[in-house]
C-alpha cells in the first residue's frame, strides 16, 4: 500500500473511532425514568415529547405511568415510584413540599386563562332541569369532586370566593377519581361538579350532563407543574436537565399550536397534528378535544404569586396543617418563576 494512501486509511479509521467513543457515552448513560400523568390535555407537552422522541433523545427513554386522579403522583414521586411528575396542584401536594420531599421545577402544566378552557362547570341533566343552570345556582346542591384538597376543589373554593355562597349550602362529594365523577354526573347521583375538558366534554357531547362555564374565564389561575422528589432534585441534576430539555421543547410546540402572538386562543399551523397526538394519548378525539384547550406558558414559567395564594387558602380550609414556605418549594436552579 502506499504511503499516502495508509495515512488517509488511517485517518478515516481515527475519525471513525471518534465518532463512536462521542456516541458511545450517550448509550452508555442512558437511563429509564417513569413520569406520572393523567390523561388529559393538560399533560399535553408529556405526550408531545414521547412522541416525538426527544426524551430518548436526551437518553431517558420514558415510561408512562398513568393514575386517575392528581393527588397520588405527588405521593409516588416521593416513594420514587416514579421519577417525576406533571399534573395539577393539590393539598397533598403541598404538605409533602412542605415538609421538603417534592420540588417544582417547571411550570408548563395547563393553565387557567380567559378564552381557553380546561376545567368545566358541569350539571347533570336532571339538576339542570330542576334550575341548576347558571353558576349563581350551585348553592343547595351537591358537587362531585376527586378528592379533598385536589385542583377540583380549589376551583370550587375559588367559585366560592367569588360569588359569596355558603359553603355549608353545598354537599361536596369526595369520589376519588374522575372516572367515579363522571359517572356520579351522568348518573345523576351528583348535581355539579369541575371536571377537567378532556373528561367533561365527551360527557357533554353525549348528552349526559350540561356545561355552565369555564374556570380559565371565572377565576384564572395556575393549574400545576412538573416536580420531583428532592432527592433526584439534589443529586440527579443531570437528569434532571435532560428531563427538562425535552420536557420545554414540547412545552412551547403545543403553546405555538393553539395560542397566537397576541397569547390568545388560536389555532396555529401545527395544530392539526399536535392535536392528533394528543387524542392518541389521552383516547379522546381531537375535534373534541380542540374545544378544551388551556393555556400553556411557552417558557413553562412558574407562577409564585398564585401558588402562594393556593397554599393560603388550603391552610386556611385545615387541609395544610403547618408552616409552608412555597417560594422554597420551587427549585430555581431549574424553574424560572414568572415575572
Amino acid at each position: 500500500m502506499k504511503p499516502i494512501c495508509r495515512i488517509v486509511l488511517l485517518a478515516n479509521i481515527n475519525i471513525a473511532l471518534l465518532s463512536v467513543i462521542a456516541f458511545y457515552p450517550r448509550i452508555a448513560t442512558a437511563e429509564n425514568i417513569k413520569v406520572g400523568v393523567v390523561k388529559t390535555i393538560g399533560d399535553g407537552p408529556v405526550f408531545i415529547a414521547q412522541e416525538r422522541g426527544y426524551f430518548v433523545s436526551e437518553g431517558i427513554p420514558v415510561e408512562l405511568v398513568y393514575f386517575d386522579a392528581a393527588q397520588p403522583i405527588a405521593v409516588a414521586a416521593v416513594s420514587s415510584s416514579i421519577d417525576f411528575g406533571v399534573t395539577a396542584f393539590t393539598a397533598g401536594f403541598y404538605t409533602l413540599g412542605g415538609q421538603g420531599a417534592l420540588k417544582i421545577i417547571a411550570g408548563g402544566y395547563a393553565r387557567e386563562a380567559p378564552g381557553f378552557h380546561f376545567f368545566a362547570y358541569i350539571a347533570s341533566n336532571q339538576a339542570y332541569a330542576g334550575g341548576l343552570t347558571s353558576l349563581n345556582d350551585f348553592p343547595g346542591h351537591s358537587v362531585a369532586i376527586s378528592q379533598i384538597g385536589s385542583a377540583p376543589h380549589y376551583d370550587l373554593g375559588l367559585l366560592i370566593d367569588k360569588y359569596g355562597f355558603d359553603t355549608k349550602s353545598l354537599r361536596i362529594l369526595p369520589l376519588q377519581s374522575i372516572a367515579n365523577m363522571s359517572s356520579a354526573v351522568s348518573g345523576g347521583q351528583a348535581d355539579a361538579t369541575i371536571m377537567n375538558s378532556t373528561a367533561s366534554l365527551p360527557l357533554i357531547q353525549r348528552g349526559e350532563a350540561k356545561l355552565l362555564g369555564w374556570v380559565g374565564d371565572e377565576t384564572p389561575w395556575e393549574q400545576g407543574a412538573a416536580f420531583t422528589a428532592t432527592g433526584t432534585a439534589d443529586k440527579r441534576h443531570d437528569t434532571v436537565e435532560h428531563f427538562l430539555a425535552a420536557y420545554l421543547k414540547s412545552v412551547r410546540e403545543v403553546h405555538d399550536a393553539f395560542t397566537g402572538p397576541d397569547e390568545k386562543r388560536r389555532d396555529g399551523a401545527t395544530a392539526p397534528e399536535i392535536l392528533a397526538i394528543l387524542a392518541k394519548y389521552t383516547g379522546v378525539p381531537a375535534e373534541t378535544l380542540k374545544l378544551g384547550i388551556p393555556y400553556f406558558d411557552p417558557d413553562a414559567r412558574v407562577d409564585v404569586k398564585d401558588i402562594l395564594h393556593q397554599i393560603a387558602w388550603y391552610k386556611s380550609q385545615g387541609m395544610v396543617k403547618f408552616d409552608v414556605n412555597g417560594d422554597q418549594m420551587i427549585d430555581k436552579r431549574y424553574a424560572v418563576p414568572l415575572p
